[in-house]
Parts: structure tokens; C-alpha cells; sequence
């Protein structure tokens, strides 16, 4: 299986600032869980699952005890592979 690109929306970008600047101790935790994610959206130690309600549509994968990431899969516009989007990353609280 061919590792899918993550795509980094600007709204991701700004929550992961602010949340490595809370857990700076996480760093190395979020960074193993993306390199899982590209390679393998569904392995499951990063625990994936659908999401309902206000985030119906996207997935929803751990990074560690009370961290999650929010993506979804989607066709670039460009080549057309399936990309990985991310669009979120906090708390259980913050992201739900």
C-alpha cells in the first residue's frame, strides 16, 4: 500500500500551534500517529473511526490519551489520488 499524502488545512495548522504549545511533550506522539495515518488510515492503534452529528462525513483517529486528529479522505484536484485532509487536532472536548 502506497502511503497517502496528508494535506494540512489552515485551520489544522493554527490548532496544532496552539496545542503543541500546551503539550510540547506530544510532539513526538502526534508526529508517529501521522506517519501511521499516511500509511495506513485504518491501522488500529490510532483507533479510526466515523464520526456523526456536526462532523458527519469525516474520521476521527487518537494520538494519544486525550488527543485526536479530524480528517478526511479525499481526490486531490490536481492527480486525483486520495489524499489525506486534516482538519483538526485537540482534546476529546475541543474537537468534538
Amino acid at each position: 500500500m502506497t502511503p497517502r499524502r496528508l494535506v494540512s488545512s489552515k485551520p489544522f495548522e493554527k490548532s496544532l500551534r496552539k496545542y503543541l504549545a500546551r503539550n510540547p511533550t506530544l510532539r513526538g506522539a502526534i508526529g508517529k500517529a501521522l506517519l501511521k495515518l499516511s500509511e495506513n488510515a485504518f491501522d488500529p492503534s490510532l483507533k479510526t473511526h466515523k464520526l456523526s452529528g456536526n462532523l458527519f462525513g469525516f474520521l476521527a483517529c487518537s494520538c494519544g490519551y486525550d488527543c485526536r486528529i479530524i480528517f478526511s479522505l479525499a481526490p486531490d484536484k490536481e492527480t486525483g489520488e486520495e489524499v489525506i485532509l486534516l482538519i483538526d487536532i485537540g482534546t476529546h472536548e475541543e474537537v468534538y
